[in-house]
């Protein structure tokens, strides 16, 4: 595989900014190789018209949404909002109620896919709170909120029925 395509495809599977250090360590390239292939990458994104653009900031860089689909971004995520919650965001709720404060990593490793979207809706939603990591300040945690008490009606996170119980078996 072309080695653009190898930075392209971790961005996208990272849904967050990498540094350039990282991008060298995972893909055992020269982080000025790095630098270049990014810059090249970039440069296909903006000469060819397509949909995603490359960020770049602190020797760091993402992965976005092209700033001309800025409307219908908008679109796509007001109306995500306004439907009932997926099974997927449910699932990622359960776990930071039951698990919480987490993070993503764990959250990930116990759904076997990138939360990244999802932690994102939640937290617009109002249902779950992303803060610092105290172990680790390059992380977040992510924890319930009182509308998600308020929700479902209770009074404090214990309230939650036990998950053994909830499901019937230890």
């Amino acid at each position: 595989m072309d080695k653009k395509h190898i930075l392209e495809s971790l961005l996208f599977t990272s849904g967050h900014p990498l540094s350039y250090k990282k991008l060298a360590e995972v893909t055992e390239f020269s982080e000025e190789e790095v630098g270049n292939l990014l810059k090249d990458l970039a440069n296909d994104y903006e000469q060819n018209s397509r949909g995603l653009r490359l960020v770049f900031l602190d020797n760091k860089v993402q992965l976005v949404a092209a700033p001309e689909s800025k409307e219908a971004m908008e679109k796509m995520i007001k109306s995500d909002f306004e439907e009932e919650l997926s099974q997927a965001a449910l699932e990622t709720l359960a776990i930071i109620a039951y698990k919480g404060p987490v993070g993503r990593a764990a959250i990930e490793n116990l759904r076997g896919v990138n939360c990244s979207f999802i932690l994102q809706s939640l937290a617009v939603r109002g249902l779950v709170d992303k803060k610092n990591n105290p172990e680790d300040g390059r992380s977040y945690v992510y924890s319930v909120t009182f509308d998600f008490l308020k929700h479902l009606g209770l009074s404090k996170i214990e309230d939650l029925p036990k998950f053994e119980e909830f499901y019937g078996r230890k």
